[in-house]
């Protein structure tokens, strides 16, 4: 069995070195006694030669593109940009999307990390189905690739065989989704112990500025405002709707094209971003924090703050001390 990480010129030397790396040590730990090892660990190019990374470090490669067939999984790093290029302009991109195409209509997991995702999209292989970015990206991602079901803030997401996920070291989760994909959960979590791999958080919202979004898009812009100046009101979408002069109907098509939210999931967000707000710079109790979030109550409150950050708001104010280095 072999799990396949691509080279290209451009992409990220950490989600190159480090999804190989990482998967040969999981390889070694999960290995049983007097038995082969799982897997093989093979890095390749499209014409088998050294690729050079976005800071212009030299690697080499195992193989070729039509050296590997008939693989497991491959794993697809980000690159690095200049913010106008949606994918480097080298002639490889075309060859490395052909046979991503290939490998995945012959059974691959094809696994793409941070907006190494968007080389999945020159493959066709996003369309008509869930997928995420790094969240900067999204709008990008959503314009080149419209048949997409791009989802925003999400950490990792898999839809027939593809797997994405935001961030440039998402390639850490992409490895460890594999190794459980092929091997069971039980090898995911024996991987993750021996590379001391800390999961949490498990998604990109905790770390997005708030108001990204709505930045660029005047609806979101008035909609937030409206959110935010509720303050503790517990605001409902058909309130929402109204204050903005549109129909229920209207204000969910329109949060879903801007965001792939439904109208819940716009005001249970902008919440979170109160709530965490509230928990870095005040020492308020998790039942006040619920209290002037918006929520009904402090149950509702910790559900939805886990399902953005994660973690719980005990842990969140914990761990946002810790990254400003407050004691």
């Amino acid at each position: 069995m072999q799990i396949v990480v691509l080279g290209y010129e451009n992409c990220l030397g950490l989600g190159f070195v480090g999804a190989a790396d990482m998967l040969a040590l999981s390889r070694t730990m999960l290995a049983k006694k007097g038995a082969p090892e799982p897997y093989r660990v093979v890095a390749v190019s499209h014409d088998g030669l050294p690729i050079r990374d976005g800071a212009g470090r030299r690697y080499e490669v195992e193989a070729r593109f039509d050296e590997v067939d008939g693989c497991a999984a491959i794993i697809v790093p980000g690159y690095v940009c200049d913010g106008g290029h949606a994918l480097p302009p080298f002639p490889a991109i075309g060859a490395a999307a052909a046979w991503l195409r290939r490998q995945h209509a012959l059974g691959a997991i094809v696994a793409g990390s941070c907006n190494g995702v968007f080389l999945l999209g020159e493959a066709g292989l996003l369309d008509g189905r869930r997928c995420t970015t790094t969240w900067w990206r999204h709008n990008e991602l959503k314009s080149r690739y419209p048949r997409a079901d791009a989802a925003w803030g999400a950490s990792l997401i898999e839809d027939g065989r593809i797997v994405t996920a935001g961030g440039p070291l998402s390639w850490i989760d992409l490895s460890l989704h594999i190794i459980r994909a092929l091997l069971g959960p039980e090898a995911a979590k024996t991987a993750a112990d021996f590379t001391v791999v800390d999961t949490a958080p498990s998604t990109q919202a905790i770390y997005i500025p708030p108001g990204h979004l709505s930045a660029s898009n005047p609806l979101l812009l008035e909609a937030e405002h409206i959110v935010r100046q509720a303050g503790d009101a517990q605001l409902t979408t058909i309130e929402l709707a109204r204050a903005l002069g549109v129909s229920e109907r209207t204000l969910h098509r329109r949060l879903k094209e801007a965001t792939g939210e439904t109208p819940k999931h716009f005001l249970d967000r902008l919440r979170f971003d109160t709530a965490r707000t509230l928990l870095e710079t005040t020492r308020n109790s998790v039942k006040q924090l619920a209290a002037a979030s918006g929520y009904a109550d402090e149950t509702s409150f910790r559900r939805a703050f886990r399902r953005y950050s994660g973690m719980t708001p005990g842990a969140y104010r914990s761990w946002s001390q810790v990254r400003r280095g407050i004691k």
